[in-house]
């Protein structure tokens, strides 16, 4: 790989000005009631992956469309990202969603504590993530719970291709819109899809809702 261009030196400072302005920022932040142990894991990760690409903040922010300074706050652990900025970044780096959360860890038999689990939100708060797998072993196969509360979406970016989604609703009634086709599923129902296109989580009713996430992808990862 040629060395990278010469450019300013990265100053992930928290003064640095995002430029698209504050408000801007501020959405790329999940919200308050996200799980802040996992910034400084997500942090170490975003600036080895970066690193190892030769990638400056700069480019890193153009590749992904996330904020220079942002990238920047979540390098420094001080910040934590909502849902749909790590998927950007996972994109970006050509990278499964998931290797920007990983953590290591021993062998054999993996027991994953609720009240110790890690969660990821959106910026609101209404939609949360929480995976149901280790991250330290090669797989092609990951497993999450989500939900999503009342009268919400969650928009999701494009995976690699030959990703695919299988998921079932254990509560509510969602809305599942995969590029052009809507579907709606209602306690019990199961879809499985080709997520390598943008589909939108909806909930059109007052109560919150419950799914588990299978996702398949075409190559090992990890």
């Amino acid at each position: 790989m040629p060395p990278p261009e010469s450019e300013p030196p990265d100053d992930p400072s928290p003064a640095a000005s995002p430029p698209k302005g504050e408000e801007a920022w501020t959405y790329e932040v999940a919200h308050p009631d996200a799980d802040q142990d996992l910034a400084p894991i997500v942090g170490r990760n975003l600036r080895r992956l970066r690193v190892q690409r030769g990638l400056s903040l700069e480019r890193m922010s153009k590749a992904s469309g996330v904020s220079r300074a942002m990238l920047g706050q979540i390098e420094l652990g001080q910040s934590a990202p909502t849902i749909n900025v790590l998927w950007k970044i996972a994109r970006a780096l050509d990278l499964p969603f998931s290797a920007l959360i990983s953590t290591t860890g021993g062998a054999g038999t993996r027991l994953m504590r609720a009240s110790q689990a890690k969660r990821l939100t959106s910026h609101d708060g209404s939609f949360a993530s929480r995976a149901l797998f280790p991250f330290d072993e090669p797989r092609r196969v990951e497993f999450y719970e989500l939900h999503l509360k009342g009268h919400s979406e969650e928009k999701a970016e494009p995976h690699p291709p030959g990703t695919l989604e299988n998921l079932i609703v254990t509560r509510g009634t969602i809305e599942m819109e995969v590029g052009t086709e809507r579907h709606l599923l209602a306690t019990g129902d199961a879809i499985l899809f080709e997520a390598d296109k943008p589909h939108v989580y909806r909930n059109v009713g007052p109560e919150d809702v419950t799914m588990y996430l299978v996702m398949t992808y075409a190559e090992e990862v990890g």
